[in-house]
């Protein structure tokens, strides 16, 4: 058996980035290294004496760890992703433990002088006396989510450790490309078997989030005209600068940059071109449903009056929904939440609520009549190479974890 760090510095050794062009294209997992952590996953719940363990076509690992008591206990399902986000490299990652924060700053490469620092990140402060888990500075750490995987199963090594332990069915669930909002689209609820869920993949201790976006995906094709520069004028239509066009229509104060709590924004998250062909992708977000969809509205609409001004066949907008905000599905189960307060404030944790700008597994899984929450895992700055989390509260979670187990066994 291992600890919730042991655990956790292991899982990151595993390069497990997904890939949103081939996901897009229809492939599950969309990254091939994904099934090597599904294999191991899929190895240590059989070792700990999981029932029905699998791993399915789509790479998604199950199992249930069996009631250890006749009496009537809800069947709880706790799930995490396996995959990495596409912004930063998740190969070869070198994660070690900086004992003892001492509030100052953390070199992680002294050779390519990377430094993080509480001047960039105030937030750090926090942490003073925990010990940090940091990358070397050329990676993402992967916190998220394989600090939740950890912690899930740190809790599962201490209450197989601990038979008197009193608990129902815990499901537990490792699924691949939530990243790049597969957010679990293949998961068989029914053979999961969980009455319902958390999802730990949140951020700081005591988050709790029963709320997210509404989010949709939007990638936009501009087909311009070369002509030499000596001879352009009247001529030329370069893609570059009608994609610049285009950019400028969208308010400059609506951008994850500029935004906060409940405002939504639009964001480009790539722009590739030249003169001839120009292609941006982009995200767009919003709590609010109705705002949600007129942000979409205002979207196309920006496209069609460039439509009239250059041609209707230069430009190809393709839109899809991607996500939805679970509030919606949990307001009605607001039960789930409380035990999840009363869990940590049981253990020393002051819960706070956070609506998500972003969405997780459980957004789309309550969607599908699975209710699951989210909850914290402890780390920052993910996707990047300042990725970090604390051991300490890792531990937190795992008993976190726990805890929800007990008190569902006691009411």
């Amino acid at each position: 058996m291992y600890t919730t760090l042991e655990h956790f510095l292991k899982y990151v050794t595993y390069d497990t980035q997904s890939d949103e062009e081939a996901g897009r294209a229809g492939k599950v997992p969309s990254t091939d290294t994904q099934w090597e952590l599904a294999r191991e996953m899929e190895r240590e719940l059989n070792e700990r004496g999981f029932k029905d363990v699998s791993v399915s076509d789509y790479c998604y690992v199950m199992g249930t760890l069996p009631a250890n008591t006749d009496r009537k206990i809800p069947a709880i399902g706790f799930i995490t992703h396996m995959d990495t986000a596409a912004e930063a490299s998740g190969k070869n990652v070198k994660a070690r433990v900086v004992k003892n924060y001492d509030g100052g700053d953390i070199v992680l490469n002294d050779a390519l002088k990377i430094v993080m620092s509480p001047k960039d990140f105030p937030f750090m402060k926090k942490y003073v006396g925990h010990d940090l888990v940091v990358t070397d500075g050329t990676t993402l750490l992967g916190a998220d989510d394989k600090a939740g995987m950890a912690e899930v199963m740190g809790a599962v090594d201490w209450i197989i450790a601990h038979p008197e332990f009193e608990h129902g069915d815990i499901c537990v669930a490792f699924t691949p490309d939530e990243e790049i909002s597969e957010l679990a689209s293949h998961l068989d609820i029914e053979k999961f078997g969980a009455d319902f869920a958390y999802t730990l993949d949140g951020g700081d201790i005591g988050e709790i989030s029963y709320e997210n976006f509404n989010a949709a995906g939007a990638t936009l094709k501009i087909h311009g005209r070369s002509v030499h520069p000596g001879s352009a004028k009247g001529l030329m239509l370069s893609a570059v600068t009608m994609g610049n066009e285009f950019l400028l229509m969208l308010p400059p104060y609506e951008t994850p940059a500029t935004t906060e709590k409940y405002e939504g924004y639009y964001h480009c998250l790539t722009f590739n071109g030249d003169t001839e062909n120009a292609t941006l992708k982009f995200i767009i977000r919003d709590h609010d449903k109705a705002k949600f969809e007129a942000r979409k509205k205002f979207f196309a609409d920006c496209v069609d009056w460039l439509r009239r001004k250059y041609g209707a066949d230069r430009f190809e907008l393709e839109m899809y929904d991607q996500y939805y905000n679970m509030r919606e599905k949990l307001e009605g189960h607001m039960e789930i939440v409380d035990l999840a307060v009363r869990a940590m404030k049981e253990i020393g944790i002051e819960p706070y609520f956070k609506a998500m700008r972003g969405g997780t597994d459980g957004s789309a899984l309550s969607w599908r009549g699975l209710i699951t929450p989210n909850i914290f895992i402890g780390g920052h700055n993910y996707h990047g190479r300042y990725e970090f989390v604390s051991v300490q509260v890792m531990e937190k979670a795992s008993e976190t974890v726990i805890k929800i187990l007990e008190l569902a066994a006691k009411s």
